[in-house]
């Protein structure tokens, strides 16, 4: 009989933060698993003996659940219910020597781009061969896809060139490769994700060549939507509109987090771009693609950030009007240019702002989805939820947009599309019915 030791490890990978850092996991599944281990994800209840934590260090409530993470499970490892414990991600590359002082029992620390050395601690080779291939953990009939990694841009708030580098594009040939593979696996839907959609290929082909890759990724067979997420605003290559215009596969939808309206913001976020070209932007892609569905995420609380500065990012929603808008509220990072300023907005004041421009949101959207009533829209089912099969418009990024709720006795199949009339509707949820 064989004992615990000489068993092959069984590990359980948990993944914090954003959909960049869950590529990054499923890549390191997908060579554990080709090493013949055997892998979980997110497992609560699990038999694994050894946890691979892959954090997130993005803001405060990020680098707290990363830290309560490692904590929770280094005092399993105490107890004796698990073997080895190991920490990735942006947390570790940012704190590794004071999260080594502070928590001993993890066994290694390791930083974003060290995944080699993380299979060789775990005793698995390196495969080079699987570069592109990917297992993924999100529903099947979806997959995002890593573009490329890091970030040249200096913004005064921003952590991620400390944790995630300078910006590095993959290849066109790459992800096209990765695409076809992902197809066959059954993803219908592409997600388009990096720190910086739009500086994509200046490193490679010295310009920004975003346009061209989603030309390239458009003439997958079996891919029928591309949805473009984290698209910087400045300098915009506005060729992306004709990409996205040519080609019914790619989304009407831009993700385009623009963080304020106030010049005065702005620049002390340096952001390189002002309130005009902003608006300039926003009006040529409602031009060029009438129906297009536009997601933006602002940040409140900025040090400076006074009353009236606040009140110039409500009046530029409320004028915008923009389908889907996402708030976060400022944390002040250490070795970031910000951090220099005095955090001067008082918490309470950051969290009334946050939700003062999501009550302009909501009646946003309130409006905008009331318009939908008695249209028919192309509908791709992620899930079945109580008494509802639950899908997405291709307005709409899975977990952080609207949905669309059928009734459950009107049947549909998890990751096929549907053409689904809309009959009611919610500050943030559609109703629909089947089109016969």
């Amino acid at each position: 009989m064989k004992t615990k030791t000489l068993e092959k490890d069984k590990v359980n990978v948990i993944t914090l933060g954003c959909s960049k850092n869950l590529v990054d996991s499923e890549n390191l599944i997908t060579q554990l698993k080709a090493n013949d281990f055997e892998v979980e994800h997110d497992k609560n209840e699990t038999d694994a003996n050894v946890i691979v934590v892959n954090t997130c260090g993005f803001i405060d409530l990020a680098k707290e659940e990363s830290v309560n993470t490692i904590l929770q499970y280094a005092d399993v490892k105490r107890n004796g219910g698990i073997d080895k414990l190991y920490v990735t991600g942006c947390l570790s590359q940012r704190y590794k020597d004071d999260l080594e002082k502070e928590i001993p029992e993890v066994d290694a620390y390791f930083g974003t781009l060290e995944l080699p050395g993380l299979l060789q601690r775990l005793n698995a080779d390196y495969k080079h061969e699987l570069i592109g291939e990917r297992q993924t953990t999100t529903p099947p009939h979806y997959a995002f896809l890593k573009i490329s990694e890091g970030c040249n841009r200096t913004c005064s708030f921003c952590a991620i060139p400390l944790m995630r580098g300078k910006h590095i594009s993959r290849s066109i040939e790459d992800l096209v490769a990765e695409a076809k593979n992902l197809a066959k696996m059954g993803t219908k839907e592409l997600l388009l994700i990096a720190q910086e959609s739009t500086y994509y290929g200046l490193d490679l082909y010295k310009k920004r060549a975003l346009p061209e890759l989603m030309e390239a990724l458009a003439a997958v067979e079996g891919i029928e939507w591309i949805r473009l997420h984290y698209a910087y605003p400045s300098k915009f290559p506005l060729e992306i509109f004709d990409a996205i215009a040519k080609h019914d596969n790619v989304c009407n939808y831009i993700d385009l987090p623009l963080q304020h309206a106030s010049d005065a913001v702005l620049k002390r976020m340096r952001r390189q771009i002002t309130r005009k070209e902003t608006e300039d932007l926003i009006k040529i892609a409602r031009e060029r693609i009438p129906n297009i569905g536009l997601r933006t995420t602002m940040l409140v609380g900025f040090p400076g950030e006074t009353e009236e500065e606040f009140q110039e990012l409500c009046d530029f929603i409320s004028e915008q009007k923009f389908e889907r808008l996402g708030v976060f509220q400022y944390s002040h990072e250490e070795d970031t240019i910000a951090h220099d300023m005095k955090d001067d907005v008082p918490a309470e004041v950051k969290a009334d702002r946050a939700n003062r421009l999501m009550e302009i949101q909501r009646e946003i959207s309130l409006e905008k989805n009331q318009a939908k009533i008695g249209q028919t829209f192309k509908v791709l089912f992620d899930r079945k939820e109580g008494e509802f099969f639950v899908g997405r418009t291709e307005f709409d990024s899975p977990e952080v947009d609207n949905e669309v709720l059928l009734p459950a006795d009107q049947y549909v199949r998890i990751g096929d599309f549907a053409e689904v009339k809309i009959v009611d509707a919610e500050e943030f949820d559609l109703y629909g019915e089947l089109v016969s």
